[in-house]
């Protein structure tokens, strides 16, 4: 019967938290005041604060964010540059909604139509950028929807990438963090994000941030803030330390547009002044090699599957190290095969497990095996 070999080591701390280590007491009454809220390290998507994250609600014009990543990941890749000429086609006609007054024919660049969507929300915008991304509005919903699986969320759909009011759409605020914390990675969007008031068309059309924050908190960095009737008061902010971290808080369905402000900044500030981000770096000389019974090699070496960045309470100064893998191996053995397991624990709660791997391939033994190597032996 197999060993289990336990080590309990201690190192610096490192950790994934899902729930707050401390009271969120001097905004907790503007939280109060909305339907769900969350607060999450973007780099890790750590969550470090919530209400209701999962529960399914309409966003609003939130929703324009995902169309903002989908055109982010487009520019990066190279399918369209910032000055690119995009001449708007007839579905701009009649558009809903905040606009910035596009007719069939006209032409704006990527850069304007992107601030157009970002500081002044135009849907007129969102439609020439759509249909040039995926040629029909209704393909780049697909898409959206799409790129929404992938990233693993499965309390989102859209069916617009405007934001209407839809009630057959919904999200959640977590999902909403996941979004932003993809949009976070997109530093070229920074800039349109932190603007309050622009100009496009020349100087002809004038466009103003619905989000106040843009002027009052010096750690912005994005992302959008809403209202509507049957969605509330909604808001996504970014912001990031002198660390260069970024924390998000999402707050949906808030009663009104101060205490939306005021919680969504507090939440993003209580990231900077109660949390780390910091790395495991478990050193791979603590892990020795492991026997192999029946096999070419006597022992494999093995390792962690990945170092880590995780985010932990900064009163918090150390945890431990449970390393748990068997006293032996019969071979074979495959590269990257997990054998083992280190998990991590403040005080004797787990806040992160790591598989150790075998970092080698190791063929069982044959009696071909044997005779070669008993000749070699010979001939020494």
């Amino acid at each position: 019967m197999r060993k289990i070999f336990a080590g309990i080591l201690c190192l610096l701390i490192f950790s994934i938290v899902a729930k707050p280590f401390y009271a969120f007491a001097d905004i907790e009454e503007d939280l109060s005041k909305s339907q769900s809220y969350i607060l999450m390290e973007a780099s890790t998507q750590t969550v470090l604060a919530e209400k209701d994250s999962n529960v399914r609600r309409n966003a609003g014009y939130l929703g324009k964010l995902m169309t903002l990543l989908l055109i982010a990941e487009d520019i990066e890749t190279g399918k369209f540059l910032m000055s690119t000429e995009l001449t708007a086609s007839s579905s701009v006609t009649d558009t809903k909604g905040a606009v910035v007054w596009l007719e069939a024919g006209d032409t704006m660049t990527v850069e304007e139509l992107l601030k157009s969507v970002i500081i002044g929300n135009a849907n007129d915008a969102v439609t020439v950028l759509a249909e040039k991304s995926e040629q029909t509005v209704e393909k780049f919903v697909m898409r959206m929807n799409s790129e929404v699986f992938d990233l693993g969320l499965r309390n989102t759909a859209f069916y617009s990438p405007y934001g209407y009011y839809d009630e057959r759409e919904y999200t959640t605020a977590y999902d909403t963090a996941v979004i932003c914390s993809q949009l976070s990675k997109f530093e070229f969007l920074r800039p349109y994000f932190k603007t309050w008031r622009d100009f496009v068309k020349s100087g002809q059309t004038e466009l103003v941030s619905e989000n106040r924050l843009v002027n009052t908190f010096e750690n912005h960095i994005g992302f959008k803030a809403c209202h509507s009737e049957e969605s509330g008061y909604c808001i996504a902010e970014g912001g990031v330390n002198d660390n260069g971290n970024c924390y998000i808080s999402v707050i949906l369905g808030a009663d009104d547009e101060d205490s939306l402000l005021r919680g969504a900044k507090g939440l993003v500030r209580r990231g900077f002044t109660d949390f780390k981000v910091t790395a495991t770096m478990f050193p791979d000389e603590m892990l020795m090699p492991i026997k192999i019974r029946g096999g070419c090699d006597e022992a494999v070496e093995i390792s962690l599957r990945r170092q880590s960045r995780l985010v932990v309470p900064k009163a918090v100064s150390e945890l431990s190290t449970s390393v748990v893998i068997p006293e032996y191996l019969t071979a074979p053995v495959k590269k990257g095969q997990v054998i083992g397991t280190a998990a991590f624990y403040s005080e004797k709660n787990l806040v992160c497990e790591i598989d150790i791997i075998a970092a080698d391939n190791v063929e069982k033994l044959s009696l071909g095996y044997i005779i070669k190597k008993s000749l070699f032996e010979l001939l020494k």
